[in-house]
């Protein structure tokens, strides 16, 4: 039976641990912490070890052969191990199917697998998640519809000790468009502005709690860049610029993260281990998946361009180049979110 990801998690307060898990769905955020989850009744139910395979530099796909004698073998250090399998399509191939369903058909006993995938539709299922679902759980993150939101934000924000009013409720569906991942974020801001007060929120006071949180939405600008959303970076542009707020105070976030891209996108392009160049760039594993869909947008050389360009961006803030630096950074931002618009870079030099 397929579960919401929320399903899931409400069963791993009340049962063993099962032997295989597949979480999957175009919502990064209940993926994750639906997976978040299983690690954590994982180490509640004495599994101590952990093994993370997944497609490295040129690789389309995981070391499928490592993966089946990780299976094979013995645990070293623990007597259970949770072994995470990440297919950002959702799809293993033949080789990787054949090897999910193959542990399935006899689970090792010290194993639990975790399989978690970035996409998901009824094309992506095979004999594979089918197994998975005989010996454990299928969850599956569908997209939160726009009717939705309002529950699912209604239910974080009880999670987090917090109620309001319909109204309230809605102001905060609208300010973030369907991204749960923003919702979560403003929520926590909320708990954290809205101190022992927990009085039902009004739509004035939610207003007021909001404003007060505005600081915070560079994080969502270079989000909905990264994540390939002009249309929402030129609105949130807009919207700072009707703030008040300053290019400077948006250009330093700006740079750090198109820089940690450039250093993400040199190591692939090398064949290198993307995931140890993600813990020394100290990306936790709720962003690298906004990393890697946004190193598929771009070949590493256009990402030291990139860099290039809001380094001209800051000579404009500081008048050592000519140029209005919102059009230039509004050019950068869209042209990261979508290829089409790197044109606008070009025409800019020329």
């Amino acid at each position: 039976m397929e579960l919401k990801p929320e399903q899931l998690a409400a069963r791993l307060e009340s049962e063993p641990l099962r032997p295989a898990y597949l979480i999957a769905g175009a919502e990064p955020l209940r993926v994750l912490e639906a997976a978040d989850a299983v690690r954590a009744a994982a180490r509640a139910q004495g599994v101590a070890e952990r093994e993370v395979f997944e497609a490295e530099g040129n690789q389309r796909e995981p070391d499928w052969a490592a993966l089946e004698a990780s299976f094979n073998a013995p645990s070293l250090f623990a007597s259970r191990r949770l072994v995470e399998l990440r297919l950002p399509t959702g799809k293993p191939g033949k080789d990787g199917a054949a090897v999910i369903a193959d542990f399935c058909t006899t689970p090792a006993a010290d194993v639990t697998l975790l399989v978690t995938a970035g996409e998901w539709s009824k094309k992506h299922a095979g004999k594979w998640s089918e197994a998975i679902g005989r010996i454990g759980h299928v969850a599956v993150a569908w997209p939160i519809k726009p009717h939705e939101l309002p529950e699912w934000i209604e239910r974080r924000l009880r999670s987090h000790g917090l109620s309001a009013e319909r109204d309230a409720v809605q102001l905060l569906a609208d300010r973030v468009e369907g991204n749960l991942l923003a919702a979560a974020q403003e929520i926590e801001k909320l708990a954290l502005l809205a101190g022992e007060d927990r009085t039902p929120l009004d739509v004035t006071r939610m207003q007021s709690l909001v404003a007060d949180a505005a600081r915070f939405d560079v994080f969502r600008l270079v989000d909905a860049a990264m994540n390939g959303q002009p249309l929402l970076v030129s609105r949130m542009l807009a919207g700072l610029r009707g703030e008040g707020i300053a290019v400077p105070a948006l250009m330093g976030m700006v740079v750090m993260e198109l820089q940690r891209a450039a250093a993400l996108a040199r190591v692939a392009a090398g064949g290198g281990n993307l995931a140890a160049e993600f813990k020394a760039q100290r990306i936790w594993d709720s962003k690298q998946s906004v990393y890697r869909r946004a190193l598929q947008r771009h070949p590493a050389p256009r990402w030291e361009a990139f860099v290039g360009v809001a380094g001209k961006v800051d000579r404009m803030v500081k008048g050592r180049e000519a140029g209005d630096p919102w059009l230039g950074l509004e050019r950068l931002l869209l042209a990261v979110a979508d290829p089409k618009a790197v044109r606008l870079l070009t025409a800019a030099a020329a």
